[in-house]
């Protein structure tokens, strides 16, 4: 974390959108300090696998393999050039007034910054489904981590559940990898999904490809199931019962399950960096309020999915987009970015479509059984989450500070959605007016030992 010149610029994330954001800052003449918390820049969804992987980008990325080589060459040269710091297998854990607090091998350190480019992209939205307390159940995006990242699968007969691209992908890759996927269940119904389709044919090849993924999938796939609940003994899952569209009543034995509902935008440091956030009735999530260039005010610009859900293409738009601003705020010359925003009027339209063909099922958390955990960090169940809405009213904080829902180690990175439906339901209003939880630092979990070191 040396020292560079004034004025300081950091960006916190290296996927497409920090990547694109450090390449346009340097390109401009700036050095920028790019805090990850991967050893290797590229995000999620171009995680590179360790030193000495034998699979190829070609197979771990498929139709994705050159982006993906273009992004890590660019990043590791510019990183090599010493053009920009790269602060790998880091976490900035709190934001206050132009410093970050960083928790790395050394402990707890400080950063100031005269500007922040937040790219800290998303994790996955899932939504409770009884018995998924249980050892065995992981989310999709973490399924696939382990594929990309050790070459592995997480179970040796694998369920996936949700809705959403993400889904059929993951599938489609365990499934060419080898591994015994026996069923994908789609909550989205056929005809949901074709009311998508007309926003979804913006981008006709991605559309293509996602339908090639369905194919290979075969009889695994199934759309407009119910979601019914796991099933485990003392070691794990066991089956999952559910039910397929004409309403039969399904059990599929398995010893792993991964489930999610497109993505939720991580934006907890956005939160504690000051940013204001507006519901998006879209996406059915907060999400930080922004220009269409990515300020959010006070010398902090989002790029990517931590502040709109637009994939990789649109978060390496968003990147540019966002360091182009920056420059712009501090009197430099803004390169042109005409095309980028027309390219992103369509990425918006094809995520209007995902929306509309993959909704969250708001219905499915609303109708949870009294006993069924919601809130997995701190066994919270979702009778409890009721009673504390009739004792403290509708307001999240309030339903948080009474039933400990949302205070475990995620901070309410999966609880949160399928807690506002529960809340709602009981309180009879709408889930904009349920609020939020506030964000809080450290957004990230940290031993008490690294903040007595922190200089």
């Amino acid at each position: 974390m040396s020292d560079v010149a004034s004025p300081r610029i950091v960006i916190v994330g290296a996927g497409p959108a920090g990547i694109r954001a450090a390449a346009t800052l340097v390109d401009a003449g700036f050095h920028p300090i790019v805090i990850d918390e991967g050893q290797r820049a590229g995000g999620q969804i171009y995680r590179r696998p360790p030193a000495g992987f034998t699979r190829t980008p070609e197979e771990l990325y498929g139709s994705e393999s050159a982006k993906a080589r273009a992004l890590h060459s660019l990043f590791d040269r510019l990183a090599e050039e010493r053009r920009l710091t790269h602060c790998a297998g880091t976490s900035v854990i709190a934001a206050h007034e132009g410093r970050l607090h960083v928790l790395g091998e050394g402990g707890v350190q400080m950063i100031v910054y005269d500007r922040l480019i937040l790219a800290t992209g998303a994790s996955d939205r899932v939504a409770p489904v009884p018995g998924w307390q249980n050892a065995g159940v992981y989310s999709v995006g973490a399924a696939q981590i382990a594929l990309k990242a050790q070459g592995v699968a997480l179970g040796r007969r694998i369920v996936l559940m949700g809705s959403g691209p993400l889904l059929t992908l993951v599938g489609a890759q365990l499934v060419k990898a080898g591994a015994d996927v026996v069923a994908v269940l789609d909550t989205a119904p056929w005809r949901q999904q074709l009311r998508g389709l007309w926003d979804i044919a913006a981008r006709p090849a991605v559309a293509l490809r996602g339908l090639v993924m369905r194919a290979r999938l075969g009889g695994r796939y199934h759309a407009g199931v119910t979601l019914e609940r796991i099933e485990a003994d003392g070691s794990g899952v066991v089956a999952f019962r559910w039910r397929d569209a004409g309403g039969r009543e399904r059990v599929t034995s398995c010893d792993m399950i991964g489930m999610g509902w497109h993505l939720r935008a991580e934006t907890h440091l956005a939160d504690i960096a000051g940013c204001a956030f507006t519901y998006d009735e879209q996406w059915q999530q907060w999400l930080p309020k922004i220009d269409e260039m990515g300020r959010a005010g006070n010398g902090v610009y989002l790029a990517g999915d931590g502040a709109r859900l637009l994939g990789a293409d649109g978060a390496e738009i968003a990147g540019r987009l966002a360091a182009a601003a920056c420059l712009a705020d501090l009197g430099h010359p803004m390169p042109s970015v005409g095309a980028d925003l027309l390219k992103l009027k369509r990425l918006k339209r094809f995520a209007r479509g995902l929306a509309i063909a993959f909704p969250w099922p708001g219905a499915m958390a609303r109708a949870l059984p009294d006993d069924a955990i919601v809130c997995r960090c701190e066994n919270v169940t979702a009778g409890s989450i009721r009673a504390s809405v009739e004792h403290g009213g509708g307001d999240a904080n309030r339903v948080k500070s009474l039933s400990r829902v949302g205070m475990g180690r995620c901070q309410g990175r999966y609880c949160l959605p399928a807690a506002v439906e529960v809340i709602t339901a009981q309180a009879g209003c709408a889930p904009k007016d349920v609020g939020r939880f506030r964000g809080q630092a450290p957004v990230r979990p940290a031993p008490v030992g690294a903040f007595l070191q922190e200089g």
